[in-house]
């Protein structure tokens, strides 16, 4: 339900500024609202999870999202639409690092990576799936019924949590609150001016200062992390190679997919003249390689290692991205590149995740999910950001905006498969004695 309302409203984008008159780097906030508020409070919701138990902040999480989608459902205007997915996002902060710590708490090392190849593709489909679901809802009744969906899934979820979860708990970690506010103002200040170079200018006194305060505020939230005894961060994480070049995989994966997946709903309707169902059934090539691809690269991670699936899959992506970019006359031509792209994050996905977890010990499972899902989420609201001003300065909805954002969707997936490379390879070594196979992280 979190990862299907990262881009639930892709499909309805085109009803959504019909409907309340919004221009399109409004629209870019109803995603971007989501996506940061969720980044800015994954770390403090992850060390609240450890200190107060991560099934009871995890069924929190859950009831503040299914309120925050009746906000939504109920929304007149776009402001009010954006701050209550503002809300969402909080709400989403606090169920998905816990969901990872939950599941990395379950299970042992050597059954952790088939675990989140599975975890991986479930949430995969979800935010590939978004836009289909949100096309048939739209269609079928009104972009309103998108968020009202989740409240009956909402409420049944809450009393499974709770009936079926075991509790479970961290390392008891004092609150970092300063650290939280540092980077939650960092992250505001730089995609602040990202969304608003464009349309503002890249040299107005509002760009040229948010993008001040988000370097200042970055580089304090850095000073203060390495001198604080309860980091939010700990910065010595990022000393280990794999858990450094794991996270930038991830980021640029993220940033690569959530742009693409915005800017491919809207092309679908403005360029080819789908409905919203039909736009959002014309991504299935793309999400349907899900199903067939993660499970099997989640049972590739456990043999052969992160590296190689992230350095193809982001390679793939990249390549289908860029091929994509050339534009259609014919949906038909869209299918080959839209698979490519499919095969392509279905590989990388679950090997990003698997890296930044098996590479920490197990006890930092939890701090080290809430810092990979942060990165993700900072990727998606970047993505998204810097690819918009893309599609503004080519022309936008009248211009080559949909082929220039498509093809920057192909660098970032280029700059992810080259985070990939630095990802330690992993190689067999058998024991004397018993026979007894082992995984060694080489560079670690």
């Amino acid at each position: 339900m979190v990862a299907l309302d990262t881009l639930v409203v892709a499909a309805a984008l085109t009803t959504i500024r019909s409907d309340l008159g919004a221009s399109a780097e409004q629209l870019e906030w109803t995603v971007n609202a989501y996506g940061l508020s969720f980044a800015m409070l994954l770390m403090t919701a992850a060390a609240i999870g450890d200190r107060l138990g991560r099934r009871r902040t995890y069924a929190a999480g859950l009831a503040l999202f299914t309120a925050a989608s009746i906000a939504c459902a109920l929304a007149t205007t776009l402001p009010f639409l954006i701050a209550a997915r503002a809300v969402q996002g909080v709400g989403a902060a606090m169920v998905m690092p816990l969901a990872m710590g939950l599941l990395g708490a379950a299970f042992p090392p050597e059954r952790r990576g088939q675990a989140i190849g599975v975890f991986s593709g479930v949430t995969g489909i979800a935010v590939l799936g978004g836009p289909l679901i949100g096309g048939a809802v739209t269609e079928g009744l009104s972009w309103q019924w998108i968020f009202w969906i989740n409240v009956p899934i909402g409420v049944v979820a809450i009393a499974l949590v709770l009936a079926k979860i075991p509790e479970s708990t961290g390392p008891a970690r004092r609150l970092d609150l300063i650290g939280a506010v540092l980077i939650s103002l960092a992250v505001l200040g730089l995609v602040w001016g990202t969304v608003r170079g464009e349309s503002a200018g890249w040299t107005s006194a509002e760009v040229l200062t948010a993008f001040a305060i988000g370097v200042v505020m970055l580089v304090a939230f850095g000073l203060w992390e390495r001198r604080t005894d309860h980091a939010m961060v700990p910065l010595a994480f990022f000393r280990n190679r794999t858990f450094t070049a794991s996270n930038s995989a991830g980021f640029f994966l993220t940033a690569a997919l959530i742009s693409a997946v915005f800017f491919l709903s809207q092309y679908m309707q403005a360029e080819l003249g789908s409905a919203p169902f039909k736009a959002g059934l014309q991504l299935l090539p793309w999400t349907a390689t899900l199903f067939i691809v993660g499970p099997i690269a989640g049972r590739l991670v456990d043999r052969i290692g992160e590296r190689p699936l992230v350095v193809v899959g982001m390679a793939l992506q990249a390549i289908g991205m860029l091929w994509l970019s050339r534009g259609a006359d014919q949906y038909y031509e869209l299918v080959a590149p839209l698979v490519i792209c499919g095969c392509g994050i279905s590989l990388a996905m679950p090997a990003a995740q698997s890296a930044a977890m098996s590479s920490l010990p197990r006890e930092a499972v939890g701090i080290a999910s809430g810092i990979y899902s942060m990165n993700r989420q900072l990727g998606g609201a970047a993505g998204v950001a810097v690819l918009g001003s893309v599609f503004t300065a080519a022309g936008g909805y009248t211009g080559n905006g949909f082929e220039r954002a498509l093809a920057g969707g192909g660098v970032l997936s280029l700059l992810g498969a080259l985070s990939g490379l630095a990802i330690a390879a992993r190689r067999r070594r058998t024991g004397t004695g018993d026979r007894v196979d082992e995984l060694v992280v080489e560079g670690v």
